[in-house]
């Protein structure tokens, strides 16, 4: 793992302060995304189907550092749409900083070779860029050619300049282990802290469905890929039990009050992903008002397949605190790769779809 020991033991504490006050639904992750606009318009995003006047929709500064004190969860993630599009960024990232929370700024890095003198290195705060795969796979990925060349060369420039770098990876249809084994190599040798993977989400509103990667796909690609990573030395930036779910070797429900959103919108029902849920007005509300018995890959046909991290590494941190030894053995020998899988969960039976067509509100 390459999170440095300063947030490691910050997150610890906070976990270990929620166990011990009793809390049942704490947030890990705050999901802030300040505006949906975006420079790129990927395969597999479902974040930018909107029209402009909600494209041109921003939050301010006061309402980004109202959240993150409503939320109180010791990590802040930025996406978006493309957060460095936003003119107030450096503000929104410098306040968040200044309350000692570890702000992962995420970025697909076209601007940030021209923006990163409008931030100062802090050991709160890491850029984390998009790659996802290799040169060729990248840029069918984001749908644009010389994409991931401009990525690598921002990582560079923002390491030189003393800042913190990660990067986050989404695996898509198609892949193949030994071309995510080489590629996570190479990752290596940028200097980067580290590595966040998941599989995509197949969000409903993304304009290529047939690019996801879904069920029994997800745990053979990701069985083959940690095969491969037994002798090497990748710094993954997830919890040991996480990376053991997408092996399928933990049944896991997911968590989503664990990684909330608050965007344009509100505080989005019930997570990060579902865009047509509702919303609700304040974090207090949110965990108050959703249903969240509804959801779940055993309980809602949206949630079918969904292994993402910000769903389930929630799930797998509970685990850990719950069951040290377990965590700590699969730390020591890495996910296994070989024998049988947990059971899938059922799937949800598709609903009729010309009778249930969910409906995006536009919010003034």
């Amino acid at each position: 793992m390459g999170v440095p020991l300063r947030q490691q033991l910050s997150v610890g504490t906070y976990l270990i302060k929620q166990k011990l006050k009793g809390v049942k639904k704490y947030p890990l992750v705050l999901m802030l995304e300040p505006l949906f606009r975006c420079n790129l318009a990927c395969a597999g995003c479902g974040k930018i189907d909107y029209p402009d006047d909600i494209l041109n929709k921003r939050l301010s500064v006061a309402e980004c550092l109202e959240a993150v004190d409503e939320c109180g969860a010791p990590i802040v993630s930025i996406p978006g749409g493309e957060p460095l599009i936003h003119k107030e960024m450096p503000a929104i990232v410098e306040g968040i900083v200044a309350k000692k929370k570890f702000v992962y700024l995420c970025t697909n890095a076209l601007l940030l070779k021209k923006k990163i003198k409008d931030y100062t290195p802090s050991p709160y705060l890491t850029f984390s860029i998009h790659l996802d795969g290799n040169r060729e796979r990248h840029d069918e990925s984001v749908c644009q050619k010389g994409v991931f060349d401009l990525a690598v060369e921002a990582i560079k420039l923002a390491i030189e300049r003393g800042f913190r770098v990660n990067v986050n990876c989404t695996l898509f249809q198609g892949e193949n282990s030994q071309e995510v084994a080489d590629f996570l190599d190479y990752a290596m040798t940028l200097g980067i802290e580290g590595v966040t993977i998941s599989p995509g989400f197949s969000y409903e509103h993304a304009p290529q469905q047939d690019v996801f990667i879904k069920g029994k796909e997800i745990k053979d690609l990701f069985r083959g890929i940690f095969k491969i990573g037994k002798k090497r030395k990748w710094r993954l930036n997830h919890s040991s039990l996480y990376l053991d779910f997408l092996a399928g070797n933990q049944s896991y429900d997911c968590t989503p009050w664990g990684n909330p959103t608050r965007n344009v919108f509100g505080w989005q029902k019930p997570c990060y992903l579902l865009s047509d849920e509702g919303y609700a007005d304040s974090f207090t509300e949110l965990l108050e008002t959703t249903e969240w018995e509804n959801y779940g890959t055993s309980k809602n046909e949206k949630c079918n397949s969904c292994m993402a991290h910000c769903g389930y590494e929630a799930t797998a941190v509970e685990d850990m605190l719950s069951n040290p030894l377990k965590g700590l053995m699969v730390a020591l020998k890495g996910p296994k790769v070989e024998g049988d899988m947990v059971a899938e969960p059922a799937p949800v039976r598709e609903t009729n779809k010309l009778a249930d067509i969910p409906v995006r509100v536009d919010l003034d």
